[in-house]
């Protein structure tokens, strides 16, 4: 009888622990997914704003055509890349716009008239601001991702890895050459 028990015990432990595991990876795995939508929802803010800084910029600078077709085509590729889930397009798209959005700025500078309207200082300022919560937000999904990952492959989580169909996931990264200085030339 205390045999019958003992097992009982172990058994219910070990379901527990079963349920506890399957439990701790598909809510850090949520967590991943969450932190990555973070992402998206910044990339699109910037995108929606883009707009209005061209707009505005425009009017100053009608004849730098090649910057805002640039411009339009790099805020396309982020709405496109955020609507899906490839991690690398993501940021390839995030830094062809970002460097579309250097070139930009370097427009703006050669028109001192534009540097001192209210529209586009507070545009810049709005850029800036969202830029600082992308940087936050590829921080927070790549943390989520080293916990994730953290967890799939070290014991005993490791072992309801199948069972919860969860895997480790590819890390938020700057595509190559994203961290050299963009060259602006007029």
């Amino acid at each position: 009888m205390t045999g019958l028990i003992i097992g009982g015990v172990i058994v219910l432990a070990l379901i527990a622990f079963g349920v506890t595991g399957f439990n701790k990876l598909r809510t850090t795995d949520v967590g991943a997914q969450e932190a990555l939508g973070g992402i998206d929802v910044q990339l699109t803010r910037r995108a929606d704003l883009i707009p209005n800084l061209v707009d505005t910029v425009k009017g100053y600078a009608a004849h730098e055509r090649e910057v805002f077709e640039e411009i339009t085509k790099a805020r396309s590729q982020v709405q496109a890349a955020a609507a899906g889930s490839d991690v690398p397009a993501k940021a390839a798209a995030d830094a062809a716009l970002q460097g579309a959005l250097v070139r930009l700025n370097a427009v703006a500078e050669a028109y001192p008239d534009l540097k001192a309207n209210t529209n586009f200082l507070d545009l810049q300022k709005q850029l800036a601001d969202t830029e600082n919560q992308i940087s936050f937000a590829r921080q927070y999904y790549n943390d989520a991702v080293a916990k994730l990952n953290t967890l799939c492959r070290t014991i005993p989580w490791l072992f309801f890895t199948g069972i919860a169909g969860v895997h480790a996931r590819e890390f938020y990264e700057a595509p190559a050459g994203s961290t050299e200085v963009p060259r602006v030339e007029f």
